[in-house]
């Protein structure tokens, strides 16, 4: 009876161990079913990744596009300032030009208006016409010369003054580039280079003599003259002179001194540029 119950005790606890091992074969992670891929799958990814590629490019040309423009806009800029720094330096010389101008004292415009060689209406249109000089533009390069005499008609002395007098040569010759102002006797160059000029003065003699001075924006460079006892003389000058853009080259009759002139045209003021630089 005993082995009787003994072996059905073993058969119960075989049968509890048998259980145990069955649950923990289908717990098991080697017993768990994991889908696998298909190649469906695979295709519906690789649309994916082909329309994201698509997209990219999309975008590279776009932004492509826009630094191409961009590159544009800053050349057009460049240009828009390059035009800028030239309208600049265009009216930084027309300033240098208008203080040159301004450097021709003024002493000189009241001497000649009160000797009546210059009337109001004269300076005005000087004064016009140093402008039409000073924003002319269209020069051309190495015409430019005048050429003029004292008087233009009739005859007489000229002096003497108390002070130094800008002498107005009216009886233009030749003006080429229109430098020279027959209404004040000043040349205002139109261009940086090298000129020539040239003078000649007559005058009777004895006291005072004639004495004239080429001037270069108010200083004396050279000085013509004649002073002899009897009869009549001449005397000549001439320089070569580097002038920038509105320098002002006149003559001027020096105090207590005279000059005299008729239709033979003795006293004469010439000039021209050698070369523009």
């Amino acid at each position: 009876m005993e082995r009787v119950s003994v072996l059905c005790l073993s058969l119960l606890l075989c049968s509890l161990s048998g259980t145990e091992i069955i649950e923990q074969r289908e717990v098991s992670p080697e017993s768990v079913n994991v889908p696998q891929p298909g190649a469906s799958d695979l295709h519906a990814v690789l649309r994916e990744m082909s329309v994201k590629l698509a997209e990219n490019r999309l975008m590279i040309q776009q932004l492509q596009t826009l630094n191409q423009e961009q590159a544009a806009k800053l050349k057009q800029l460049e240009k828009q300032s390059s035009h800028m720094d030239s309208q600049q330096q265009a009216q930084t010389a027309a300033l240098h030009r208008i203080e040159a101008w301004s450097n021709v004292t003024e002493t000189q415009v009241q001497t000649l208006t009160r000797t009546e060689q210059v009337s109001p209406l004269d300076l005005h249109y000087s004064l016009g016409h140093v402008c039409v000089l000073i924003t002319k533009t269209h020069i051309s390069v190495g015409q430019v010369a005048f050429s003029a005499s004292l008087l233009a008609s009739g005859h007489g002395h000229t002096g003497p003054f108390n002070t130094r007098t800008t002498l107005v040569f009216r009886g233009v010759v030749s003006n080429i580039g229109n430098a020279y102002n027959p209404h004040t006797g000043i040349f205002t160059a139109p261009v940086r280079g090298a000129y020539h000029f040239e003078f000649y003065v007559f005058g009777s003699g004895g006291s005072p003599g004639s004495v004239v001075g080429l001037t270069k924006n108010g200083e004396h460079i050279f000085l013509g003259q004649q002073v002899q006892s009897t009869g009549w003389g001449s005397g000549s000058n001439g320089a070569t002179l580097l002038l920038e853009a509105g320098d002002v080259v006149f003559l001027r009759l020096w105090p207590d001194r005279r000059i005299y002139d008729d239709p033979s045209r003795y006293n004469t003021f010439s000039g021209h540029l050698l070369f523009p630089m």
